[in-house]
């Protein structure tokens, strides 16, 4: 199975922040920073963590801002 790519724009200050938080939970994804000015990130989320990585990042989202709309796909 392939991983899901999911793109995000996070304040640019967050980007290591977010990266440890997954970290964290071995192995449901890793983030590559595509423009780091822009805040623009890639989250590669391993087959069967969709949900984990969502709960994640929703909970995030009380502290952080996260833009996950359409419009960051390349």
């Amino acid at each position: 199975m392939k991983t899901i790519k999911k793109f995000l724009r996070v304040d640019r200050r967050e980007i290591c922040y977010l990266k440890f938080i997954l970290e964290a939970y071995d192995g449901i994804a890793t983030l590559t920073t595509i423009d780091a000015h822009q805040g623009i990130v890639m989250l590669r989320i391993a087959p069967g963590c969709e949900g984990d990585v969502e709960a994640v990042l929703q909970d995030l989202k009380k502290d952080i801002i996260i833009d996950d709309s359409e419009k960051y796909h390349l």
